[in-house]
């Protein structure tokens, strides 16, 4: 019973996270949009995958970059100018940010301040890259998973970010001493989609049409 598997943020119910996470595939598969479940299966299978085989120098591509940042964009509100900016850096820097980020790993604030030196790239985009890295340590900043942790507040600052961050991390600490075997490993980032699949259920499916009227949207803020 899939749609029954929701969780807040306030639960301390170890099967109802379980359950919750357990649902995003098939939350995500239910929103309808095909390129978003080809993204997720890039950013959280094959990505991770990459970026443990280029230890001890791990860094991202301008390709990859453009990935992550069209799976932020497909899984919360499609923002076409961020694509557009984070398409116009040049793979050099894109490198250079990225391996000083997940080397000055785990303090978020330093690795944060790196990738924000790319254009277009905010504390949310660069929450993205880190937690592709190190899920256990900087879970993504999505619309929903704000929402739920620190209320309907969505200030996409660095300091907000830290806040949030401290929040999942406690939480994911709090389930992974519940006594539940399989949560033992459960991380900040796993806090975040159990977070993101509970919205999801009351989501509307999205179609070409809808996405492309979104596309001509005015100036917004990097994030």
């Amino acid at each position: 019973m899939v749609w029954l598997a929701m969780v807040e943020f306030g639960s301390t119910q170890a099967e109802e996270w379980k359950t919750a996470l357990g649902a995003y595939t098939e939350r995500l598969q239910s929103v309808g949009n095909a390129k978003l479940e080809e993204l997720d299966e890039f950013y959280r299978v094959e990505l991770p995958q990459r970026l443990t085989g280029r230890a001890p120098q791990a860094h991202i591509t301008r390709d990859e970059l453009t990935k992550i940042m069209e799976w932020k964009l497909s899984r919360g509100k499609w923002r076409p100018r961020l694509l557009n900016f984070v398409s116009s850096l040049t793979d050099e820097d894109v490198q250079a940010a990225s391996q000083k980020a997940f080397t000055a790993l785990p303090d978020l604030k330093q690795s944060i301040q790196q990738l924000s030196v790319l254009k277009g790239v905010g504390p949310a985009t660069a929450s993205a890259v880190l937690a592709a890295y190190a899920p256990s340590v900087a879970p993504f900043m999505s619309d929903e998973g704000m929402v739920a942790a620190l209320g309907n507040v969505k200030d996409y600052t660095l300091k907000t970010y830290l806040l949030f961050t401290e929040k999942l991390q406690h939480k994911a600490e709090e389930l992974q001493k519940s006594g539940d075997l399989e949560l033992e490993d459960f991380t900040a980032s796993d806090v975040e989609r159990a977070l993101w699949s509970t919205a999801a259920a009351t989501m509307p499916k999205k179609s070409s049409k809808n996405t492309a009227k979104t596309a001509g949207g005015t100036k917004r803020k990097r994030r």
